[in-house]
C-alpha cells in the first residue's frame, strides 16, 4: 500500500520498533487519516524524531484508568496501528498540526528504554500482514446490513447523511470511516481496531450500534454523545 510518498509492500518494509502516542478514544485504521493537535513537549519531540527518520508513529490506547497504572506512563493496549506522518504544520504558538495515514496494525512487544521522553515499543506485524492489501475482505462484509444500521442510528438521532457519497464509497473505506467517526468509548474503539478482519469489524460496529440503539430506546432517549 502507499502512504504519502512511501510504499509498504510487505511487513518487512516496516521497522522493528516504533515511537508510540498513547491517546484514549483515538482510532487509526489502515488507509484512513487521523488529524492530531500536538502540544505536549514529549510528543512534539516525538514528531521531530519521526520527521527526521521514517515518519512512522504508532497510535495506541492506554488501558482504562483502573488498569493503566502510572498516569504519566500508563500500561498500553496490546494492539495499535502505525501511521505515516503525511501532513505537518507549525501553528506559531508551539503546537504541531499533523495528519497520520494508517498503514497496518501491530501487536505491542517490549517497551524499549530510551533517553527521550516519548515511549518506544517493539512491534510485531505478522498477524496483520493482510492490512497492507487494499480492499482485503470486502466481499465478506454485509454492506446492506451496515447501511441499514447506519440509517437507524441517523434516524434515531435526527441526523442526515450524504447517501450518494455513502453509496459510492468503497466498502473498506465505508467500514473504516464509520468506525473512526462513531461516537463510542475507548473500549469499543479498541474492539473495532482488534477485529480480526474487515467483515468482523463491520459486524462489531453493527452489534455495538444495535445495542446502543436498544439501550437508547429503553431509556427513552439517545445515549450517544
Amino acid at each position: 500500500m502507499q502512504a504519502g510518498n512511501a510504499i509498504y509492500e510487505t511487513i518487512a518494509d516496516l521497522p522493528p520498533a516504533l515511537p508510540v502516542f498513547p491517546l484514549s478514544g483515538a482510532l487509526l485504521l489502515p488507509r484512513t487519516q487521523l488529524p492530531l493537535n500536538i502540544f505536549e513537549q514529549r510528543y512534539i519531540d516525538m514528531v521531530d524524531a519521526a520527521l527526521a527518520g521514517n515518519r512512522l508513529i504508532g497510535m495506541v490506547q492506554p488501558l482504562p484508568e483502573r488498569l493503566a497504572g502510572d498516569p504519566d506512563t500508563p500500561d498500553l493496549a496490546s494492539v495499535g496501528c502505525v501511521g505515516r506522518l503525511t501532513s505537518f504544520q507549525e501553528t506559531g504558538d508551539g503546537r504541531y498540526l499533523i495528519t497520520l495515514q494508517g498503514i497496518t496494525r501491530f501487536a505491542l512487544g517490549n517497551e524499549r528504554k530510551s533517553y527521550s521522553q516519548f515511549r518506544e515499543v517493539e512491534c510485531d506485524f505478522a498477524a496483520f500482514a493482510n492490512d497492507l492489501r487494499c480492499g482485503e475482505g470486502e466481499d465478506g462484509v454485509d454492506r446492506n446490513g451496515l447501511l441499514k444500521t447506519l440509517r437507524s442510528y441517523l434516524d434515531a438521532n435526527n441526523l442526515e447523511a450524504d447517501w450518494q457519497s455513502v453509496s459510492e464509497a468503497e466498502t473498506e473505506v465505508l467500514v473504516n470511516a464509520l468506525c473512526m467517526m462513531c461516537p463510542y468509548g475507548p473500549q469499543e474503539k479498541q474492539a473495532l481496531l482488534e477485529a480480526r478482519d474487515l467483515r468482523t469489524r463491520a459486524e462489531t460496529l453493527i452489534a455495538i450500534t444495535e445495542m446502543d440503539l436498544a439501550k437508547s430506546q429503553n431509556d427513552g432517549g439517545s445515549t450517544l454523545q
